[in-house]
């Protein structure tokens, strides 16, 4: 791609011989270790990393060789060797094996996209965009997302934004894994921080802040006046708004404000063991500012509600804080349960509960009947009853295709699908070890057939969904750090 250089640092340009073929002009960037550049060749050959043996000064090319040693000069012809992955050709009338068939048809087979190969502690990313990956009206938003970038965003949003809507079309085409390479340099030069180098090895990073600031450039870019899909693609997406009253009890000064954020924190003390007393203590906060009535610092008591949901609910874990005496970011390893699925009605501004009752009815009911009981009469809403629908059991295929505000399957209506405040686990990103520079993090998703895979960077193992909410924490195990829901609703 000619784009391709301005992603690269380019050092050296190359020639490569394998088999028959020569290729040319082969760009590689000296700063990165050579398992890159085999990245490079796997996507031109199709010969996996670990079978490619090319032949340099003192030997054959290693995953983690120093190229200031190898003295590799411009213009220098390489040799190759190694076998390409190929299909295997079946007799014309013989049985027709998965591995015969085409990718796409192979992936329908295999019942999950590809996985994402690690360039170096670039596990958080991959996992990053394993869970983004699973919103598909997030893939719609990018797939009419325009090539040519607008007057009023910046070149790097831009490129950040088109990388992540090529890589997500590469993924949903693929059963073999997938090197990120042109999203991850992008993402490097659009946010410095994570390529920061230690003792030459890029250093691994924090998951959650690699999916906030994505998430920042995509709200950018997806509500640029280039783009006329949707205004606030990821707002209605992502977007939480919140209500807060701000009291100092020792003044008694009083005031509201509002807020839109794009995750709910999970806040975890010795009294939390479960994300719904976690979130409880996330929406209270004390600050220290100026009061006005005192003319001097005082303690305000911040206490919020959500006022506005969106189509999938993000939740972080706040498992990380700074330990001064280390000088490093600790980890929390209590366990804190969470639920497949989560009513947040209780989190909720009497504005909003007031527009979550009829919907709520009309999903009681409509479970009610489902399960094979006696609809109740509608009657107001109550939170009490409100708790207890979340007890009644989902079937499965069940109100999914009613999130997708564009989507026309099912027969044309003029309904509109409406918000419950009651929400379904559809993906969870995990951490294992005991810090956020260290580690190793892995993406848990559901499937649109109702099964979980395991996205290990590039090894995607199913799970079953008992075990899915096991990754509570309480030891060196993979933990929850991130959980996605997505939104139940109802056409009204």
């Amino acid at each position: 791609m000619e784009i391709q250089s301005n992603w690269f640092c380019v050092d050296a340009i190359l020639s490569v011989k394998w088999q028959k073929e020569l290729f040319p002009k082969v760009e590689i960037d000296t700063s990165q270790p050579p398992y890159v550049f085999k990245c490079q060749l796997h996507d031109l050959t199709g010969v996996p990393p670990e079978r490619q043996k090319i032949m340099v000064k003192g030997g054959l090319l290693k995953d983690d060789a120093n190229w200031a040693t190898l003295g590799v000069k411009e213009g220098q012809k390489l040799m190759m060797m190694g076998t390409a992955d190929e299909i295997v050709k079946t007799p014309e009338k013989g049985p027709v094996f998965m591995e015969d068939l085409p990718e796409e048809e192979q992936m329908v087979a295999v019942g999950h996209t590809a996985g994402l190969f690690n360039l170096g502690n670039t596990c958080y990313m991959n996992s990053t965009v394993q869970c983004l990956h699973s919103v598909p009206e997030l893939k719609s938003a990018l797939v009419s997302y325009p090539s040519q970038k607008s007057s009023d965003l910046d070149h790097t949003s831009h490129m950040l934004t088109a990388a992540t809507r090529e890589l997500f079309n590469e993924l949903d085409k693929s059963v073999k894994p997938v090197a990120p390479m042109q999203f991850w340099m992008v993402l490097r030069k659009k946010y410095p921080q994570f390529g920061q180098l230690h003792n030459g090895v890029y250093m691994q990073q924090d998951a959650e802040e690699c999916w906030t600031q994505l998430l920042y450039t995509l709200s950018q870019s997806l509500r640029s006046p280039s783009f006329s899909e949707n205004p606030d693609t990821i707002k209605a997406l992502f977007g939480i708004e919140l209500v807060s009253r701000v009291h100092c009890q020792e003044s008694g000064e009083e005031s509201s404000e509002t807020e839109s954020v794009y995750s709910l924190k999970c806040h975890i003390s010795q009294e939390v063991n479960h994300l719904h007393e976690g979130l409880k203590h996330g929406l209270k906060s004390e600050l220290e500012k100026a009061s006005p009535c005192l003319g001097r610092s005082a303690i305000y008591l911040k206490e919020s509600r959500i006022n506005a949901l969106p189509r999938y609910l993000t939740v972080q874990f706040v498992r990380f804080f700074w330990k001064r005496e280390s000088n490093q970011k600790a980890k929390i390893l209590r366990k804190v349960d969470y639920p497949l699925q989560l009513d947040v009605y209780d989190f909720c501004s009497d504005d909003l509960c007031k527009k979550l009752e009829a919907p709520r009815q009309i999903l009681r009911d409509e479970e009610g009947k489902k399960a094979g009981l006696k609809a109740k009469e509608k009657t107001s809403g109550s939170k009490d009853n409100d708790v207890k629908m979340t007890d009644v059991e989902r079937p499965s295929n069940e109100s999914g295709e009613s999130s997708k505000p564009t989507s026309k399957e099912g027969g044309p209506t003029d309904k509109k699908s409406h918000l419950t405040g009651i929400y379904d686990l559809v993906a969870v990103l995990t951490h294992k070890g005991r810090s956020a520079d260290s580690g190793h993090y892995v993406a848990w998703v559901k499937q649109e057939s109702g099964k979980w895979i395991e996205f290990d960077d590039d090894n995607p193992v199913p799970q079953r969904e008992e075990d899915i909410t096991k990754l509570s924490g309480g030891g060196d195990w993979h933990m929850a750090y991130i959980c996605m829901y997505k939104a139940r609703t109802v056409p009204m």
